[in-house]
C-alpha cells in the first residue's frame, strides 16, 4: 500500500508539472511579448530595457500564471475558496515568484553580458531555467497539500460556521 500512495504521489506531480509547463507557455508568451512591446516602443535606456521592461512582463506573467495554478493546477488542494484564501495565495505565490524572478534577472543579465544576445532571447533562456524552481515553489510551497487531519479539521470548522 505505501508502494501505491508513492506512486500515485510520483504520478500526481508528473501531471502537475507537465500542467504547469502548458501554464507557463502561456506565461511565457505574455512575459516575453510585453517585454517585447516595452523594450521596443517604450524605454530607450539600458536601465528601462534591461530592468524596467523585464519587471513589468513578469508582473503580468505572475498574473496570468497564478490563474492557472489557482484555477486549473492545484485547485483540488484549495478546499477553501474564497476572497480571502485567493488573495492570500495571490501574495505568497507572489512572493515565491519573486525569487524565481531575482535567478531570471541574474541569469539574464550575466546572459547578455557573456554572449550579447537580444534581451528576449536571454529572457526565454533564464525563464526555463528559473521555471524548475518556480514549480517547486508552487507545489511545495505555496500550493503544498494538507495532511488529510488538517483538511479534515478545517472541513468541520467551515460546517460548524454555516450554523451560526
Amino acid at each position: 500500500m505505501i508502494q501505491t500512495n508513492k506512486n500515485f504521489t510520483k504520478r500526481h506531480i508528473a501531471i502537475n508539472y507537465l500542467k504547469f509547463l502548458m501554464s507557463r507557455v502561456v506565461g511565457t508568451v505574455v512575459d516575453t511579448g510585453v517585454l517585447w512591446i516595452l523594450s521596443t516602443h517604450i524605454f530607450k535606456s539600458y536601465v528601462g530595457i534591461y530592468f524596467i521592461s523585464p519587471t513589468i512582463s513578469f508582473e503580468f506573467a505572475v498574473v496570468s500564471n497564478f490563474f492557472f495554478s489557482y484555477f486549473w493546477i492545484w485547485r483540488r488542494r484549495i478546499s477553501t475558496k474564497s476572497i480571502k484564501t485567493f488573495f492570500t495565495r495571490f501574495i505568497a505565490f507572489n512572493l515565491a515568484s519573486i525569487i524565481g524572478f531575482v535567478i531570471k534577472m541574474s541569469l539574464l543579465l550575466l546572459l547578455a553580458r557573456m554572449f550579447g544576445w537580444n534581451v528576449v532571447y536571454c529572457n526565454i533562456v533564464a525563464l526555463l531555467i528559473s521555471g524548475i524552481i518556480n514549480f517547486i515553489l508552487a507545489e511545495f510551497t505555496v500550493f503544498r497539500k494538507k495532511p488529510q487531519i488538517i483538511a479534515t479539521v478545517n472541513d468541520m470548522g467551515e460546517l460548524e460556521n454555516i450554523n451560526h
